[in-house]
This record gives C-alpha cells, sequence and structure tokens, in this order.
C-alpha cells in the first residue's frame, strides 16, 4: 500500500544553516526537529531526507564526512526516525570526476526523489517537500509534490527578497519544520 511522504531538506529545514558542514561537530539538529520527524512516524507519515552536499565535489570534505554526520543525525534525534537519507554531492560545473557532472540527482532535478520512490511505495500526488530554498520548490513541482517553504535557513531572506521573480509560490509558508508537519499532517 502507497504512503504518503514528507521529503525534507538538511541544512536551515532539519538542522541550523552554517554554511558547509565540514566536521560533525558543525552539525546543530533544531531542537524541534525531532518532534517534527516523530510526528510524521506516529501519523504513517515516511520521513525521508534529501540534499544537496556540493562540499564534496568542491573539495571541502570527503564523502564518508556526509555518512558521518547523517550518522550524528540519527542519533540526535533521538526516538524519531527518518525512514531514508538521500544526497547529491555532484555539482555541474565545480570539481573533479566523479562528482563534476550534471547529474539528475542534484535539487532540483527529481533524482533523489526517483530513489526513494523504488525504495518504497510513495504516493507522490499526496507527499509534501519541505525546504528553506526556492531550489525545494522548484524540486516539488519538478515531482508532483506540493511545498512547504521554510522561513528558517536561508528562507525568510529568500521569501523577503526574491519571491516576486520565482515561477512558481510553495503551497504553503511556515516558521519552521515543526510548524509544517502539523499543518502537514492536519
Amino acid at each position: 500500500m502507497k504512503r504518503p511522504a514528507v521529503f525534507i531538506d538538511r541544512d536551515g529545514t532539519i538542522s541550523e544553516e552554517v554554511g558547509y558542514v565540514n566536521h560533525p561537530s558543525r552539525f546543530r539538529l533544531f531542537p524541534y526537529s525531532s518532534e517534527a520527524i516523530r510526528i510524521l512516524n506516529n501519523n504513517d507519515w515516511l520521513a525521508i531526507l534529501i540534499t544537496n552536499q556540493a562540499g564534496v565535489a568542491r573539495g571541502y570534505f570527503a564523502e564518508e564526512l556526509i555518512v558521518n554526520v547523517h550518522d550524528r543525525l540519527r542519533r540526535d534525534l533521538q526516538d524519531a526516525q527518518l525512514d531514508a537519507i538521500y544526497y547529491c554531492a555532484h555539482h555541474p560545473s565545480v570539481g573533479d570526476p566523479p562528482y563534476r557532472v550534471d547529474c539528475d540527482c542534484r535539487k532540483p532535478k527529481t533524482g533523489l526523489i526517483d530513489c526513494a520512490t523504488k525504495d518504497f511505495e510513495i504516493d507522490l500526488s499526496a507527499s509534501w517537500m519541505v525546504g528553506d530554498r526556492y531550489g525545494d520548490i522548484e524540486l516539488a513541482r519538478n515531482a508532483g509534490l506540493r511545498s512547504a517553504f521554510l522561513l528558517s535557513g536561508y528562507g525568510m531572506g529568500e521569501w523577503e527578497y526574491q519571491r516576486h521573480s520565482w515561477k512558481h509560490q510553495p503551497d504553503i509558508v511556515c516558521e519552521n519544520l515543526l510548524e509544517a508537519v502539523k499543518t502537514i499532517v492536519k
């Protein structure tokens, strides 16, 4: 049976935006993120993290660091559970092969969503993308998802100064991940 999913951006959405997280000690989960994920868990929604991590392509850190940061994320969530984590370490114009590539997994392209739909039975028509960047709204549009734009992370600045030039507007705008999840689950 297909289930709805909430696809969640990482930096600025589930955790503080600190620029490139080039060491696990720089990763800081927002205090409300565990509660938000737990609400999804308790209401039979898939909670799936999807994130661009071009710091690998840029040579800022090795791909192994992403795995270490995501291990820390899972520990920090305590009794809340992400169903999966997908990331893109590529960049179309920076770095060396194999990371310098115009891939289909870099948001706003749908490759990470496509991977998730192969791994899980997801009802995309009932699913959401939640993030703090316009690219997350574009990804939602490209994948046939509804979108929640957050004012956390880069969101406030993008909303205030750039939304007038966006081709598409989000379905909802929320202060943070917890508010978005509560709205979505209703």
